[in-house]
């Protein structure tokens, strides 16, 4: 068995992880370019947590300028078996008000400006996205949500759009007559990449306003999003220091094959890959390609 290393993305909002133990700042180089910054270890009650700010400390990253695959590069670099993003975002449903944490299970990609995958010309490769989300972490992300009190949807489709900026009226109402549950702006192509590096992934998108189809969201100020968006920073820290206290010191096998999502995936015969590619392809992809 692997021994568990957690890894935790803050969103925005979530720029440090107090509550970790043994804490020591990491830099590592990833072929794909720069990290959003520096990792942070640590511990909490004995289970290794790996930290990575999204947009770093001041927020200075919009989505569309985070490097994804850099992020998760140095995240399996750094040995994280487990992956959870924290999220903000903003709701289609009168029953999923600000506030509430979504423990998404689905995603829809509608972002159109960014490297979406590891693979490529000299190495392609097809990785099943059907089911995005790892079961196993999701259910212990639940269960913690709910021993603390927290309000939470056990399930719901997130759509991730380019940004920066928000919705139209129209697409707003488009995604909301789908049956969508959020909408946000980072958490694609990070699922779909973390599923290419063989990482259990999995989301909580924390509702911090209803977008712009609501009849009241007029109403709603820059002031009351951000003072719902820190009580939900603050909630989410409590949520992972719970998650910490519960989580399996030894990394589950995936029901859904996360972990092994390239054994069947890889389709670039060995005598045309390209030798460049393979080299930034040694963290993710190494299992296989050293095999």
């Amino acid at each position: 068995m692997t021994q568990s290393v957690l890894g935790i993305i803050g969103g925005s909002g979530i720029y440090d992880l107090p509550g970790l133990s043994n804490v020591r700042e990491e830099r590592i180089a990833s072929p794909w370019g720069e990290p959003s910054g520096a990792l942070l270890r640590g511990e909490m009650a004995g289970l290794p947590i790996v930290f990575l700010s999204r947009h770093d400390k001041g927020h200075r990253l919009s989505p569309t300028d985070i490097n994804y695959r850099a992020n998760i590069d140095v995240l399996k670099r750094a040995g994280v078996t487990d992956l959870v993003s924290l999220s903000a975002c903003g709701s289609f449903k009168e029953e999923l008000p600000p506030g509430t944490f979504v423990m998404v299970d689905q995603f829809v990609d509608r972002t159109h400006l960014r490297a979406t995958s590891f693979f490529g010309t000299g190495c392609v490769a097809h990785v099943s996205m059907a089911h995005p989300v790892a079961p196993r972490l999701r259910f212990h992300l639940t269960a913690a949500a709910e021993a603390e009190g927290l309000k939470v949807a056990r399930g719901g489709t997130y759509v991730c759009i380019e940004g920066p900026q928000f919705s139209t009226l129209a697409e707003s109402l488009t995604y909301q007559q789908l049956g969508y549950s959020v909408i946000g702006m980072t958490n694609m192509p990070e699922a779909k990449l973390a599923r290419e590096a063989e990482i259990c992934y999995a989301s909580v998108a924390m509702v911090t306003d209803f977008d712009c189809w609501h009849p009241d969201h007029d109403a709603v100020t820059v002031q009351d999003i951000i003072k719902v968006l820190f009580a939900n920073a603050d909630l989410a820290k409590r949520l992972v220091a719970r998650v910490a206290q519960d989580f399996p010191r030894e990394h589950e096998p995936c029901p859904i094959g996360s972990d092994r999502a390239l054994d069947t995936a890889i389709i670039t015969q060995p005598e045309a890959r390209d030798p460049a590619l393979l080299a930034k392809l040694d963290a993710v992809a190494g299992r296989l390609l050293r095999a």
